[in-house]
């Protein structure tokens, strides 16, 4: 069998689907039915319906609809709102002052969310027009935005995690341990990159707020105490080795319902639009998963995965040119796919050679969603670029363009963590799980 025949048919499937407007979990299911069809003699319907059960029931994924849920409640009721009022009190004595809001912001919040484009207009819709309103340039505004709502994905809970860890089979709990101190140093990137333009261009930077006096600034940081709280007890629980991912989620579930209801800010509709958006939500990506199971399946079967690795191990990559390789391979696969699609799609070929390669897949989960960021600031299809052009009426050029320092550092953090691979190895060698 001609191999690049093989998936040349397939990568024009899966292209001609899309650009038809077929939804991504059934193009997924569509190509490998017709890739089984064609070069399989095992019947491709009956491998279908044990694919996606099996897909679908996997008991691991329960943690992935209520961390949605979780994020849900967080963007639907005050919790959201009251980062930005316990933040910007310690920030003003920093060059770039209030602009740090949206990186801090957003490192908070993912920390409850899990979702990129969550944590993007969650903070985004608090300081947009807070920022706008005190006079802080709009391309900076944005562009850090949406460098920083990508860290929704990597510091845990992360959607994009758990579903690495059911594709490539390795712990969700190691995956969300190993994301925090790349995601600490990502955010410190974010950070400095700041404070260096705002150094250079300190008349751009609006004078700052009136002084606070150290008693009033701890005043104003009693509104962090509640999504705090929430974090100790998600994060807390899994690093402590009494809950595992799914039941962790459970207790961030409840701790969101009660905190919102005791501020006073969940409502029967809030509650109602928070579970139908984390309902709507969860469907799309178990459709996609379980299309990309039956595709992972179908290439088993065509022998794809084998031949690739031979492929790739017949280049004689080191493992630097290798992962650099993949890198480049990631980032042009997120001009057209989305985040998810491009983990379920891709795993089941590419852990095998990564594996032969001695990379651990842990160090690689975290890599993998370093990659999946970038793609979230790219476009054509880049969500948080969406989400902000839906957000501003700004055009998508323009987003983007203003967002590629950001995607510069991710670079940057990309070469550190291959230089320092502790950096997401160290916590999980050390922690009780």
């Amino acid at each position: 069998m001609n191999e690049v025949l093989v998936i040349t048919l397939l990568v024009i499937s899966i292209f001609t689907l899309l650009g038809c407007g077929v939804w991504v979990g059934l193009t997924l299911a569509g190509t490998a039915w017709i890739g089984m069809e064609i070069f399989s003699s095992r019947p491709a319907g009956d491998a279908m319906a044990v694919t996606i059960w099996g897909a679908a029931s996997s008991w691991t994924l329960t943690a992935l609809p209520l961390f949605l849920w979780m994020g849900e409640i967080l963007f639907r009721t005050r919790l959201s709102e009251d980062l930005f009022k316990g933040l910007a009190p310690w920030l003003n004595r920093l060059p770039g002052r209030l602009l740090h809001t949206n990186v801090i912001g957003c490192a908070i919040f993912a920390a409850v969310s899990g979702s990129s484009a969550a944590t993007c207009a969650t903070v985004g819709k608090m300081t947009i027009p807070e920022l706008t309103r005190r006079g802080y340039p709009e391309s900076k505004i944005l562009g850090t935005l949406s460098g920083a709502g990508t860290l929704g994905l990597l510091i845990p809970p992360s959607i994009i995690m758990i579903v690495y860890g059911v594709s490539a089979n390795v712990s969700i709990a190691r995956l969300f341990i190993a994301g925090v101190i790349p995601g600490i140093m990502l955010a410190a990137l974010f950070m400095g990159y700041i404070m260096w333009w705002a150094l250079r261009n300190p008349k751009e930077v609006p004078i700052a707020d009136e002084h606070l006096t150290f008693t009033q600034k701890l005043k104003q940081s009693r509104h962090l105490i509640p999504v705090l709280i929430l974090i100790a007890a998600v994060l807390g629980s899994i690093y402590a080795g009494v809950a595992t991912a799914t039941e962790a989620a459970a207790i961030g579930v409840v701790g969101a319902l009660v905190l919102s209801g005791l501020q006073g800010s969940l409502t029967k509709s809030s509650f109602y639009q928070s579970l139908m958006g984390a309902t709507r939500l969860y469907c799309m990506i178990a459709l996609i998963l379980a299309g990309a199971q039956f595709l992972t399946l179908s290439m088993g079967y065509i022998g794809l995965p084998r031949a690739l690795a031979e492929w790739i191990g017949g280049l004689g990559l080191s493992q630097l040119g290798l992962i650099m390789a993949l890198m480049v391979f990631f980032i042009v696969l997120g001009a057209f796919l989305d985040g998810i699609s491009i983990v379920v799609l891709t795993m089941g070929v590419l852990l095998p050679t990564v594996q032969a390669a001695g990379i651990d897949l842990i160090w690689f989960g975290i890599f993998v969603v370093f990659v999946v960021e970038m793609a979230q600031i790219t476009p054509p299809v880049g969500f948080n670029l969406f989400v902000l052009s839906g957000m501003t009426g700004r055009e998508l050029p323009y987003i983007a363009r203003v967002s590629l320092p950001m995607f510069f550092l991710m670079i940057v953090a990309v070469f550190l963590l291959y230089l320092v691979p502790g950096i997401a190895t160290w916590l999980p060698q050390n922690m009780r799980l």
